[in-house]
């Protein structure tokens, strides 16, 4: 039996969340136990909780809880029960005091690590923020200041971690530092196109191929107002990042657990199976959200003019260039662009969410993951009293999808891999029949 649309939509929203979940791909990576001392697990990210959570029953079945030890530090809301190693709730896309303190605690952690130990980072999405432990100079309202401009400015999330990285005393292969000489393992869960360690998290244990000159200038396309001290932490030589070949990563290693092009692959197979022609966009689409909003339209519209019954799908992380005041993240802007673009077009319907369930939004669990649209979505709005392209213009996808009940809310998933698109595109039916 055919779902209806938006049933279908979360349907493979769910069906790409669950390829991507570490309950399912952690276990068959995680290394053996050392032979000697101990296996510190350093988590970080919006799967942190959930990548713990089954790390930690993995080895407590397998070795003395006192050769077990660790800490994860999660975006709030997105925290799991675990036994032993502890689970700190910090800010996300903003840092805070309590990941600045927990911070500390990883890098005391990491530095206590011998020749014997193990150290296991598990990395996610959200652990750039999650992770804060500001350069020498710096105050976490200075580096606060740093991540809001970037975020406002429609940068990359390369040209964002470029900057960061050089702004911090656990990101860019900083982390690798401070646990060398112990064995270092990472295992990832990507939510960057192209899935470079060196982006996912910021690469805290990997080799930094980006330079103080490049963050420099990056600065400079964006013309971002930042503070004095920030300006010369991006001036001192003492901030560049280690680099390839560095003896702090001899030894270590590093895998991808999951990506969003497992994701997307887990909701081909599901619209696939519910009869539906599919249309893979790729897992690395950047730029900006109304931008290439405007594109999936025509695409959608041209499937339909062929009357084919098409699901197109597609990941990557858009941005957004804030202009106006309202609220929202980039999927509710894709999704309101789309809505627009489409101007009601008969059978097609979407769903825009970021796979960690949250898009943008104050920080809170609670906040939306994105929205739906349908046929219908702008003719209730102007029923509504709500104009499109005004919401559209203040950067208000929340306050729209909100006024007419259709923001998508599926709460914490537990990981995050990718922003997930979805456009049906059915034949619409025949009058009379």
């Amino acid at each position: 039996m055919d779902l209806p649309p938006r049933a279908l939509l979360e349907a493979l929203f769910r069906a790409a969340v669950a390829a991507a979940h570490p309950a399912g791909v952690l276990p068959p990576a995680l290394p053996k136990v050392p032979e000697r001392g101990r296996l510190i697990i350093l988590a970080a990210g919006k799967a942190a909780g959930a990548m713990t959570e089954v790390a930690e029953g993995h080895y407590l079945a397998r070795l003395p809880p006192a050769r077990l030890a660790g800490l994860a530090v999660t975006r709030h809301g997105y925290r799991r029960p675990t036994r032993s190693i502890p689970v700190i709730e910090a800010g996300h896309p903003l840092p805070d005091a309590a990941g600045l303190s927990a911070t500390k605690r990883v890098l005391a952690l990491a530095a206590a690590a011998d020749a014997d130990d193990l150290v296991l980072v598990l990395l996610s999405g959200g652990a750039s923020a999650n992770w804060i432990a500001p350069a020498a100079g710096l105050a976490l309202a200075e580096k606060q200041a740093v991540t809001r401009a970037l975020l406002r400015s429609g940068a990359a999330i390369g040209e964002i971690n470029a900057v960061r990285k050089h702004l911090s005393r656990i990101k860019g292969g900083r982390l690798a530092a401070r646990a060398h000489p112990a064995k270092l393992v990472t295992l990832a869960i990507s939510d960057v196109p192209g899935d470079d360690p060196a982006v996912i998290g910021s690469g805290p244990t990997v080799p930094d191929p980006t330079t103080l000159a490049e963050a420099r200038a990056i600065v400079r396309r964006y013309r971002l107002d930042l503070p004095g001290a920030v300006t010369r932490a991006l001036d001192d030589p003492e901030n560049e990042t280690p680099k390839p070949g560095a003896e702090i990563f001899a030894g270590s290693s590093y895998r991808i657990v999951a990506r969003p092009a497992d994701a997307l692959r887990a909701a081909e197979l599901r619209a696939s199976a519910c009869g539906y022609e599919c249309v893979m966009l790729g897992d690395r689409l950047q730029g900006e959200a109304r931008e290439i909003a405007a594109e999936h339209a025509r695409l959608a519209l041209e499937l339909s003019r062929q009357g084919r019954r098409a699901a197109v799908l597609s990941g990557g992380e858009l941005t957004v260039t804030l202009r106006g005041g309202g609220r929202g993240g980039p999927n509710q802007e894709y999704a309101l662009a789309l809505a627009v673009h489409l101007d009601g077009a008969p059978g097609v319907a979407a769903l825009a969410a970021d796979s960690d369930g949250t898009d943008g939004g104050g920080g809170s669990a609670d906040d939306p993951a994105g929205a739906f649209i349908d046929a219908t979505t702008i003719a209730r709005a102007r029923g509504a009293g709500l104009d499109p392209a005004a919401f559209l213009a203040d950067n208000d996808s929340t306050g729209f999808f909100n006024g007419i009940g259709d923001l998508f809310r599926p709460g914490p998933t537990f990981t995050n891999v990718t922003d997930f698109r979805a456009i049906l595109v059915d034949r619409p039916p025949v009058h009379g029949k």
